[in-house]
């Protein structure tokens, strides 16, 4: 029978084991249409966080005691869609289970792209057209920029670096400890900023005496503070995400956020969602980057279902270095 993470509760803080039950699910029968799915590769995401919450957002809040939802790749078992075969892979957002039944509307199936299924839930996927679109739409990157990553040992980050250095940035890095710093150099970043070793902004002062043209934002908190101090004039941010205040009931506060004034900063949030209609140019653009070997991936995978709790409060102590995924 299948089976499905339900929140039972929601999260004061950083979620606890009591806020999740692993429960059996009643799968409906297909109808027209619809494909049924084994699920093999799961996403895990900050955003979820957010989703944990009842607050309106850009996506509707997971319900108590209902099915979670999320990224996945899995295998059609069934299916009464036109185009859809057993044994095709196919993405889709029924995650946080073994199996699921959707509308095959809902579902894409994969590119025939020759590379491993779970890239695209990484760098072929979500993760990394937040990357592309976030640095070359959003924060207008160019050759020659000097841009900020934070979070940059983490899933979206890590294809930032990447992607900005193939297209002729400088890229300055932040991660936290040196075997995620040592990861970053890895990716090609021209400097590498440890958190944990000092502050931030002590390091990206250091790091970039001349300025920030670019920031890209995976974290909030002194991170954003710090690019606000270094900014340069006319700097970019893309606003991804704010990791650092996600199970924090105080918003933070920033010191230096009045140089948006004199530097004409401009900021701005992004959903990866807004771009969906590029989605074959960015198939295009990363799978050329993946086969010349400028784009590498690495992921930090958990085993099984039952992983699923203990794998996204992961992201938020920083064990995942690169994407976090649960194979099933």
């Amino acid at each position: 029978m299948a089976r499905a993470w339900h929140l039972t509760s929601r999260p004061q803080g950083l979620p606890t084991n009591e806020n999740f039950a692993l429960k059996e699910i009643d799968l409906p029968p297909l109808g027209p249409g619809m494909v049924r799915i084994r699920n093999q590769w799961l996403s895990v995401d900050p955003y979820m966080r957010g989703r944990m919450n009842d607050v309106k957002s850009y996506v509707p809040p997971f319900q108590i005691d209902q099915p979670m939802e999320g990224g996945a790749v899995g295998e059609v078992v069934e299916s009464t869609a036109a185009g859809f075969s057993p044994g095709d892979r196919v993405l889709h957002m029924a995650g946080w289970r073994d199996e699921a039944v959707v509308d095959a509307r809902t579902a894409n199936k994969l590119p025939p792209l020759q590379v491993e299924p779970h890239l695209f839930l990484g760098n072929l996927g979500v993760t990394g057209a937040t990357a592309y679109f976030g640095l070359l739409d959003v924060g207008q990157a160019k050759a020659g920029d000097i841009v900020f990553v934070s979070a940059a040992a983490g899933a979206v980050g890590s294809a930032v670096v990447q992607i900005a250095k193939a297209k002729g940035m400088t890229v300055i890095g932040s991660a936290g400890g040196e075997e995620k710093c040592e990861f970053v150099r890895s990716l090609g970043a021209d400097q590498v900023v440890d958190y944990k070793a000092q502050p931030i902004l002590k390091g990206l002062a250091a790091a970039a005496p001349e300025g920030i043209d670019v920031y890209f934002d995976n974290v909030g908190g002194d991170h954003l503070d710090a690019a606000f101090a270094l900014a340069r004039m006319r700097a970019r941010f893309a606003i991804c995400g704010m990791i650092e205040g996600y199970n924090k009931a105080e918003p933070a506060s920033f010191r230096f956020i009045m140089r948006v004034i004199a530097m004409r900063i401009r900021m701005q949030g992004f959903i990866v969602f807004d771009f969906q209609s590029r989605m074959d140019e960015f198939y295009r653009e990363m799978g050329q980057l993946i086969a010349s070997g400028q784009l590498q991936s690495r992921e930090t995978v958990h085993e099984g279902l039952e992983s699923m709790p203990d794998a996204f409060r992961g992201l938020f102590s920083g064990e995942n270095v690169g994407k976090m995924l649960v194979r099933i």
